[in-house]
């Protein structure tokens, strides 16, 4: 045989099989990102400002009995149609249901409200548990960013509802068992070096209305900012915690979720903090890190 030719078939048989294990390779990935569900979408579980504020339920085809919670919150901003139970895949493959939480976006709602809105939501899957194959007793939180600082308001303030209020879901703890969260703001008095600091003890800047108009005073902004601030609210009674926190990121620094650690650690609590050195604000592996939350939920959630 020629040689030219003998190297020419070697080269087809390599491409082909190249092509082929390309093609084994997305399918492989198509099939983990699009676990068998069931949805159950836009269901209301409060109102705020006029706006029904909705929730997704997605339930895995074995489900085990725990829901995680799903902050869908960026900048303290929320969109039901930017989740996709795809993005959820590893919990959904670990048998937890997933219930993806909508707010009203700052600034038409504050911050506060925000918080509010999300112990309600809790309240709300809680009392409604069953309907959905849910162990109430069994409800984890994850988010990133403002999702992230929502979930650990959730951790920190997460408690009982009101015994003599008139609707039954107020009656329901906002308590939650387990939280994993990317990168959250922990300490809104104290920014650091985040770009977000101006020096003057004041809101972040991008966010100074997002906290109402009140934030606009030097005194009254140091007690909104402690209320809103997990740090202030670590108790002994803090669920577990994982944290994935970038090791380069200028938004919202590091030093948020180490200190949130340290401050726990002082009470005998369990927060766990990787940092990703190199990495910014979001990466391009997030998803094999949202696997690995899927993990330890699991494990905490049994």
């Amino acid at each position: 045989m020629i040689p030219g030719r003998r190297c020419l078939r070697i080269l087809i048989r390599l491409a082909v099989s190249l092509v082929m294990l390309a093609m084994l390779l997305f399918g492989a990935g198509w099939w983990y990102f699009h676990p068998a569900f069931t949805l159950t979408p836009g269901l209301v579980y409060t109102t705020r400002h006029g706006h029904g504020l909705t929730l997704d339920v997605v339930r895995p085809e074995r489900p085990s009995g725990s829901a995680i919670l799903v902050m869908v919150s960026g900048r303290w901003k929320s969109d039901p149609g930017k989740f996709r139970p795809w993005m959820a895949a590893s919990f959904l493959r670990q048998g937890h249901t997933v219930v993806a939480v909508s707010h009203l976006s700052q600034p038409e709602a504050t911050v506060q409200e925000i918080v509010e809105d999300m112990h309600r939501a809790v309240r709300f899957v809680r009392h409604h548990a069953r309907s959905h194959g849910i162990d109430p007793n069994r409800l984890g939180v994850f988010g990133g960013s403002s999702g992230g600082h929502l979930s650990l308001m959730l951790a920190t303030r997460g408690g009982p509802g009101d015994p003599a209020a008139v609707d039954p879901v107020d009656r329901e703890s906002s308590a939650v068992q387990a939280v994993t969260v990317f990168y959250p703001v922990t300490d809104l008095l104290n920014l650091g070096p985040s770009t977000e600091n101006l020096g003057d003890n004041g809101p972040p800047k991008s966010f100074r209305k997002s906290f109402g108009p009140a934030a606009a005073d030097p005194v009254e902004w140091r007690k909104i900012g402690r209320e809103i601030s997990p740090i202030f609210h670590v108790t002994s009674r803090l669920p577990p915690v994982s944290i994935t926190h970038g090791g380069a990121d200028t938004l919202v620094p590091p030093e948020q979720s180490l200190r949130f650690q340290q401050k726990a650690s002082e009470l005998g609590r369990e927060v766990q903090v990787t940092i990703r050195q190199g990495e910014r604000h979001g990466w391009p592996t997030m998803l094999w890190d949202a696997h690995l939350f899927a993990c330890w939920l699991t494990e905490k959630l049994r």
